[in-house]
């Protein structure tokens, strides 16, 4: 019976132990061994399952203690197998083989984070504890604090366990306090008061920043100082206020109010005391300096005028803003002679006025200098000297750019006085081409009867010969009154110059060398073709009369932009794009005090008889007609170079001129009712008859009025010839109206004016056109029928 149940406790043991036992019959001499192996093993069996319920309740614990955490915890095999994840985890933490991945999506590409989470994969692959304090970006653009660990696990297997916390609110919290404890040091340190603390011996255990600077010395060197040394005296602890006076920075000693108190910290008795300086002396100093130091800044540093105070060397002690924006200097200039800042024509002058001041002789003086600065400047300099004691010890300079002023002060001279000579040259030259349109026209009639061959025939032609010679010379003047009757068209100004070559060979001759340079694509100028020939043949002449001996004339061509008005001399020249045109030559060069009169008319230096005195006014008045400027550059015995700048025609092509040429040799005859308004009764005298003869009807009228009369009667007419310039109603009003009252007249307009002055608004109407004085009979009866054959 033992046996059987020994036998059946043996068969559960080995069920219980998962063993398999081969069904056989047992003997029976082993059936006591039997029982005793089965006592063993029923014994093993029964500590095994205690074991095993022992650790299924402490893993049941474990696993409570985890959810009940209120940080994220999970924990993972070393195979990358989730072993567990409390409820806070879920959601923060990724999956078991990759638990970082949410924080790392969440990096905002701060690299920082990313070390520290690489940190702390790498600890937990090795098996190393970390620990971090990341923040990363939250969805409201804000940042989120979490405090991430891991560690290894007690016990085989590599097992690992992450954490993560979120602090932000602690975080939030240390640095609330943070801000405040820096606040609070920051409001004790730069109260307005000093305040230290000091211990039972006497030394301090704290110092703010306005002590500290009141006593001159930082507040870490004063900690563990003795205060009777630093300050000089010591608080009676017995008074909680007291009125002393303590030493300061440099030995300085200034008056104090001082309040204590004593209290005790962790067992230990210290004192706190407050001082406050009587600051009302000190404030008062400072207020009146810092108003004298605006006022000095007002009065030297933010002055219009340039300031510049020297040493009695003549060196510079100081200059202020304007001084140096004049000179375009970065510095103070100081340490300078004041000299180097003056031209060297005028530092004699200047030498000299300054030692005077100096030495006392004089209390002061004004002088007019040029500055050498980063461009040509004019100043009125009033000296005046700094004394100490009743002994000069210095000068005060003032300087006033007058560069403008002076400047506008020579064109104004210039031009009241160009300008009366213009009217006068103008006035002249338009009486001379009506007495010049009556004396050729008058041999043109002469010539009719008197044919090659006559006697009277050559002085008939001498007398019109010095006509046009007399012609020659009224277009001068008018050229340069600029009023001269001119066709202006867009021109090339290298294609002009190519034609104008061999003329130029042939007027230098063979001791001058001729150069053109030219750029490329320099464009187009709108300019009288014949005008733009004109400048540059007087320009030449003039510098083959300066190379007597032979020499080079070039002429340049190119093409500049200029971005904002540039200053040349007394002149300045607005932006835009200009055509340049430079004729230099190696002559002998003009002197500088002539320079300013070259332009003028009838002015020359050559000898009596070898020159009008016409040709650069010429070339000015031609120049300035066109819009343009003419600038000379001259060093005596090296040449002169005249630079003359044409505006860039940038519109489109202009319409040919509508001034009549001369016409070519053809029948000048024809019919048709011409009405002649003209009140130089020999030009009208001269016109009538030369028109009648040609077969015209001719009807005449002294005056714009009378011809007005005329039209009114009806009278059938095909022309109308009209002086521009007469008494009363002008040429140009007399052709308005019958522009608008008689369309279907023709008009001629005859004037010893620019054909712009002329045309006064009637430029763009076909049916208008102008005929220059002085002119001929068959110019005349040519632009008639030229007239009539367009109707």
């Amino acid at each position: 019976m033992a046996l059987a149940v020994l036998a059946a406790a043996l068969t559960g043991v080995v069920a219980l132990s998962g063993l398999r036992l081969a069904a056989a019959p047992v003997p029976a001499a082993a059936e006591a061994a039997l029982a005793l192996i089965a006592l063993g093993c029923l014994m093993l069996v029964v500590r095994r399952q205690a074991v095993l319920a022992r650790g299924a309740a402490a893993a049941s614990g474990l696993v409570a203690a985890l959810d009940a955490d209120r940080r994220a915890l999970l924990a993972t095999a070393s195979d990358s197998r989730s072993i567990h994840r409390n409820s806070a985890a879920v959601g923060i933490f990724g999956p078991a083989d990759d638990p970082l991945a949410p924080f790392i999506a969440r990096l905002g590409g701060d690299e920082r984070v990313r070390e520290e989470l690489e940190r702390l994969s790498a600890g937990a692959l090795h098996g190393v504890a970390h620990h971090a304090e990341i923040a990363l970006a939250s969805h409201d653009g804000g940042r989120d604090w979490w405090s991430l660990a891991v560690r290894p696990m007690a016990g085989p297997g590599g097992a690992v366990l992450w954490s993560a916390e979120d602090i932000t609110g602690r975080r939030a919290i240390e640095e609330t306090l943070r801000r405040e404890h820096e606040w609070l040091s920051d409001f004790l340190d730069f109260l307005p008061v000093g305040c230290y603390s000091a211990d039972t011996e006497g030394r301090f255990r704290y110092v703010n920043l306005t002590l500290a600077e009141w006593l001159g010395r930082p507040a870490k060197e004063l900690l563990g100082q003795d205060i009777r040394e630093v300050l000089g005296v010591v608080p009676n602890p017995e008074d909680d206020r007291a009125e002393m006076r303590l030493r300061g920075k440099g030995g300085d000693v200034f008056q104090a109010f001082v309040s204590h108190t004593v209290f005790d910290d962790a067992g230990e008795t210290l004192t706190r005391s407050v001082v406050v300086r009587d600051l009302m002396p000190e404030r008062m100093w400072e207020r009146a300096l810092k108003q004298a130091e605006r006022r000095v800044h007002w009065l030297f540093e933010d002055a219009p005028v340039g300031i510049v105070l020297l040493d009695p060397d003549g060196s510079v002690a100081m200059s202020n803003r304007a001084f140096r924006d004049m000179l375009g200097l970065e510095d103070d200039s100081a340490g300078r002679p004041m000299l180097d800042f003056i031209a060297t024509e005028d530092r004699a002058a200047a030498s000299d006025l300054l030692s005077r001041v100096l030495l006392g002789t004089s209390p002061g003086a004004h002088l007019e200098v040029r500055l050498a600065g980063r461009r040509e400047l004019v100043a009125s300099a009033y000296v005046n000297p700094t004394a100490e004691g009743g002994r000069v010890t210095g000068l005060m300079l003032h300087f006033i750019d007058t560069t403008d002023r002076r400047n506008l002060e020579i064109q104004f001279a210039q031009s009241q006085k160009m300008q009366a000579m213009g009217q006068l040259a103008g006035g002249v030259a338009h009486d001379f081409n009506n007495l010049l349109t009556a004396m050729i026209g008058f041999c043109d009639l002469m010539l009719q009867r008197h044919k090659p061959g006559d006697s009277s025939f050559a002085d008939i032609m001498q007398i019109k010969q010095n006509a046009n010679r007399a012609a020659s010379l009224v277009r001068q003047l008018l050229a340069f009154s600029r009023r001269q009757a001119m066709t202006p068209q867009p021109l090339s100004v290298t294609d002009a110059l190519a034609e104008l070559t061999t003329l130029l060979h042939r007027l230098l001759g063979e001791r001058i060398e001729l150069k053109l340079v030219h750029a490329r694509d320099i464009g187009l100028v709108r300019v009288d073709p014949g005008q733009l020939d004109q400048v540059v043949i007087n320009l030449a002449v003039n510098a083959r009369d300066a190379m007597p001996g032979g020499g080079a004339l070039t002429i340049r061509t190119e093409q500049v932009v200029f971005d904002k008005p540039v200053q040349r001399g007394t002149e300045t020249i607005p932006p835009g794009r200009y055509v340049i045109i430079q004729v230099s030559d190696t002559g002998t060069g003009i002197p500088k005090d002539t320079i300013s009169r070259i332009f003028e008319p009838f002015f020359s230096t050559k000898e009596v008889g070898a020159g009008t005195g016409l040709g650069l006014s010429t070339v000015y008045g031609i120049v300035r007609q066109n819009d343009g400027y003419i600038f000379v550059e001259s060093t005596v015995g090296h040449g002169a170079s005249f630079s003359v700048f044409l505006p860039l025609f940038e519109g489109e092509q202009a319409k040919p001129a509508k001034t009549v040429e001369t016409p070519a040799e053809r029948d000048l005859t024809g019919k048709g009712s011409i009405l002649l308004v003209e009140d130089e009764d020999a030009v009208r005298t001269f016109a009538c008859r030369a028109l009648r003869n040609k077969g015209y009807k001719v009807t005449e009228a002294a005056n714009g009025e009378g011809g007005l009369d005329i039209l009114k009667t009806g009278e059938p007419l095909d022309v109308l010839i009209t002086d521009v310039v007469m008494p009363g109603m002008d040429g140009a009003t007399l052709a308005r109206l019958v522009r608008m009252e008689r369309p279907e007249i023709r008009i001629l307009l005859i004037s010893g004016y620019s054909e712009d002055v002329a045309f006064d608004g009637l430029s763009d109407d076909p049916a208008v056109r102008f005929l220059p004085k002085p002119f001929s009979l068959k110019q005349l009866a040519g632009a008639v029928k030229e007239l009539l054959a367009e109707a």
